[in-house]
């Protein structure tokens, strides 16, 4: 093979890798924005038309990527769960035996306050998902498997679970809390909820104000 041929086939390769990386970035902001839109609005508050715009593509590029607006649903919400328990998993690697505390705070202060764009998955998603197909359902049990497996291998740490039912009973708290300070017109009233949640959750520990909003 000459230079040039193979000059050519090195560039058609590079061209080929670029376009394979093209795709899987442009179906990775489409499930991200797809994310946002639901958590904002539910399943039904959007349609494909959306969904392609606020991602920034036409709805044609997302039906490249996917079949319906119901698996674009299913996996953005598995993305939203693999990001929680890559949360957990820092808090984890950053604060070690105070990881639990550390993680408690963060999710009734940053995560209670900002837009529910930005918010948890387990503060939106569910009762969508308790009206979604069988598939959908499995998808999430597995996820939040994950989550709550995470939790119990995490480091010991004072207020920790430590068994699968514990973990999902402490994200449950967690989550209700959020939503009720969230539903609240009274911003001491939320701030209220939320310390009365860490206490509970850290069995007792705490300072009288030490919940840590964005």
């Amino acid at each position: 093979m000459s230079n040039y041929n193979r000059q050519l086939l090195k560039l058609e390769e590079c061209l080929m890798v670029s376009r394979s990386e093209q795709k899987i970035q442009t179906r990775q902001r489409i499930l991200e924005a797809a994310g946002r839109v639901f958590r904002k609005g539910g399943f039904d508050g959007v349609g494909v038309d959306g969904l392609a715009k606020e991602a920034g593509v036409t709805s044609g590029a997302f039906y490249a990527h996917f079949d319906s607006k119901a698996e674009a649903f299913r996996e953005s919400v598995a993305l939203g769960m693999a990001e929680l328990r890559g949360g957990v998993q820092y808090y984890q690697a950053r604060h070690g035996r105070a990881w639990w505390t550390e993680f408690v705070r963060f999710y009734l202060g940053a995560k209670r306050t900002c837009d529910l764009t930005e918010s948890c998955t387990l503060q939106t998603m569910p009762t969508e998902l308790a009206r979604s197909d069988e598939s959908s359902r499995a998808s999430f049990e597995t996820a939040l498997r994950d989550v709550a497996q995470a939790i119990v291998d995490g480091p010991t740490s004072p207020g920790a679970p430590r068994d699968i039912g514990a973990a999902c009973a402490a994200l449950s708290s967690l989550v209700g809390a959020v939503t009720l300070a969230r539903a609240v017109g009274s911003e001491a009233f939320a701030d209220q909820i939320a310390l009365g949640a860490e206490r509970a959750l850290l069995r007792g520990g705490g300072r009288k104000r030490s919940i840590k909003v964005a």
